[in-house]
């Protein structure tokens, strides 16, 4: 059976896309005002937290897939968000850049050496790990970059 791994050059491509949205931005961009409360920084810290949550489920679930498998609740993302956001708006914006990053790498990675048949077994439950973590990315580069754009 063949497996798609075409996510492995989306996460890729849109890793790149994030890493210059932060090269380009100044530390006070990361600090810009975005909807809802959020900060670009803070922002940016979300993302990274998403991606290393995929890295320590894969940990825990263990490359063979014998380990906890991962569980998810997608009621719970949105208090997720709100418990976590007094966190992320603390953590300085440039730091909270270079997480994202350092996390969007170890979350490539992660999914990148998932087996064959670790990601059968994942489709077969549901795909607990999303190993597309292009698509997170993408949505808050693009919110990021909206927030600069002239309207």
């Amino acid at each position: 059976m063949a497996v798609d791994r075409s996510y492995i050059a989306e996460n890729e491509a849109q890793l790149q896309r994030l890493r210059d949205l932060v090269d380009g931005l100044s530390d006070h961009q990361l600090a810009h005002p975005m909807d809802g409360g959020w900060t670009v920084g803070s922002v940016l810290a979300h993302v990274a937290f998403w991606d290393y949550r995929i890295v320590t489920m894969l940990d825990r679930w263990g490359a063979d897939g014998r380990g906890t498998p991962p569980t998810y609740d997608e009621e719970a993302v949105d208090w997720i968000n709100d418990a976590n956001k007094p966190i992320f708006l603390a953590i300085p914006p440039r730091v909270a850049a270079r997480i994202a990053l350092d996390a969007g790498e170890a979350a490539d990675r992660a999914v990148a050496d998932m087996s064959n048949d670790l990601l059968a077994k994942n489709e077969e439950l549901g795909s607990l790990i999303n190993p597309f973590r292009a698509e997170h990315r993408q949505e808050h580069v693009d919110e990021v970059e909206r927030a600069f754009s002239p309207r």
